[in-house]
């Protein structure tokens, strides 16, 4: 197995050497398994990083150099990700800043991860030991805590502790099955955006922790603050994007209380008993909601295998909308019981069922069938698991 580690340069003269001599001095000989490689992917440094790069790899073999055009720090990433898979035979790629303030001495833990069948693993600041300096000012400490907590927080993924961070280690399975979106990423929302995907595609991801240490040579590149704007907004925006299903969950939802309003209305106009009418029409929402969910909310999930056949997922469909029915009726039952047929309720008395049903619905009864619907139903979840074999 090979890997290759990529360092992103630009006017990194008085830190390269160090950080090569580091990898290769202390770091590999601790490796036994692996066959290791340095990628340095330097941006046209002017103050000469490159060429410093060339006088090491006169010593050191397994130095390698790739030049290109300064486009950013996803974009740089890309580039030598690409180049190492395809030219350099990387089994895995590592992303490591060139200024010493990823501990080079971590490596070997990263590739433990690998070994043990993680996917992609990623370098953590803020959980099981790691650390940001102590050095830094309460603006740096802020943006570095809050930005993280806000991406966990959105993106509703807390066993991720540190979703910024640079220092990270993946299969080139995750690479080539990520790498047309990985271009796309060219600032720094890249490392979210790549780690995102991994998530979404079902790769596993593990943690190594680790303490980030302040650079002492050469100029920093904290990314201002349109950066971090545009960081937020891109997690933001892919949120919204990942909710597409269960808006149009919703949405349906709402078509079925119309179809079932419309329908009641229509059968008792017939002079159909009400209960009887009430029937008619929980049946008719039940199958309008499962078509449109089938032929609309999931309709990705066509190809799934273990969803069932047709009729079965609408036995099933119509046996979880029974269960919510019951669920409902179990909590004004309760409710009944325990405050009687009316509440007072900001200065007014208002019917039990009212003030139970509609906090019923939307915490326990929404959320519950759309699990259902995922989980048991429809079977999303198998989504992942041929996007990753198809990568595979």
């Amino acid at each position: 197995m090979k890997a290759i580690i990529i360092n992103p340069t630009y006017n990194e003269k008085d830190n390269i050497g160090r950080l090569v001599d580091i990898l290769e001095k202390e770091v590999f000989p601790e490796i036994k398994d692996w066959e290791m490689g340095i990628l340095v992917a330097d941006d046209n440094s002017p103050d000469g990083t490159a060429e410093v790069v060339r006088d090491l790899m006169k010593k050191y073999k397994n130095l390698h150099l790739l030049e290109g055009e300064k486009k950013g720090l996803g974009a740089a990433y890309a580039r030598a990700m690409d180049y190492a898979v395809k030219e350099l035979g990387a089994d895995v790629v590592f992303e490591m800043d060139s200024d010493l303030q990823h501990d080079p001495k971590k490596v070997p833990q990263f590739l433990k991860k690998i070994e043990e069948g993680y996917d992609f693993v990623i370098g953590t600041r803020y959980s099981d030991g790691g650390s940001i300096p102590a050095t830094w000012g309460l603006h740096r400490k802020f943006l570095s805590v809050f930005g993280n907590l806000f991406i966990r927080l959105i993106l509703m993924r807390f066993s991720i502790h540190d979703w910024t961070g640079g220092y990270r280690a993946m299969k080139k399975e995750v690479f080539l099955k990520e790498k047309e979106k990985i271009k796309k990423y060219t600032g720094y929302h890249f490392q979210v955006g790549t780690l995102l995907n991994a998530v979404q595609d079902g790769y596993k991801v593990a943690e190594v922790p680790f303490h980030f240490k302040d650079r002492t040579a050469g100029s920093s590149k904290i990314p201002g603050m349109q950066t971090i704007v545009n960081t937020f907004s891109f997690v933001i925006i892919e949120r919204i994007r990942e909710f597409k299903r269960f808006i149009k969950f919703l949405f349906v939802g709402g078509t079925g209380f119309i179809v079932q309003y419309l329908t009641a209305y229509i059968f008792i106009m017939l002079n159909f008993e009400q209960f009887i009418a009430a029937m008619i029409s929980a049946e008719a929402a039940i199958i309008s909601n499962f078509l449109l969910n089938n032929l609309w909310t999931f309709s990705d999930t066509k190809l799934i295998k273990e969803q069932g056949h047709f009729f079965h997922r609408l036995i099933k469909f119509n046996v979880a909308s029974l269960a919510a029915i019951g669920i409902q009726g179990l909590a004004v039952y309760i409710a009944v019981l325990w405050f009687g047929e009316t509440v007072r309720l900001f200065g007014y008395q208002i019917h039990t069922t009212l003030v139970v049903l509609f906090p019923t619905i939307i915490l326990v009864v929404l959320p519950l069938n759309y699990l259902i619907y995922n989980r048991v139903i429809w079977k999303t979840h198998h989504l992942k698991k041929q996007k990753h074999v198809t990568s595979s």
